[in-house]
């Protein structure tokens, strides 16, 4: 059996809090704008769709700075 990469992990654990900031984002959106509330029952399904599809690409952008070997190779960089 394989051992599942740390870079997974930081993967899954980041798409559960991109998937709500992002979610929070679209539906305060939808329901604060009075055009887009009043088609917020159309709306609202469809952005839950497009927020599972955006989280996992926005989470594996964040992944790798959760590790601490990102943030000492840019301080490398910078010095």
């Amino acid at each position: 059996m394989e051992k599942i990469k740390t870079q997974t992990y930081l993967t899954a654990i980041a798409s559960l809090m991109v998937n709500a900031v992002v979610f929070g984002f679209g539906a305060v959106a939808i329901l604060s704008i009075p055009a887009l509330n009043d088609h917020a029952k159309y709306l609202l399904p469809g952005w839950i769709v497009v927020a599972f599809v955006a989280t996992p690409f926005i989470a594996k952008r964040i992944a790798p700075r959760m590790r601490l070997r990102y943030w000492r190779e840019r301080d490398r960089v910078h010095i």
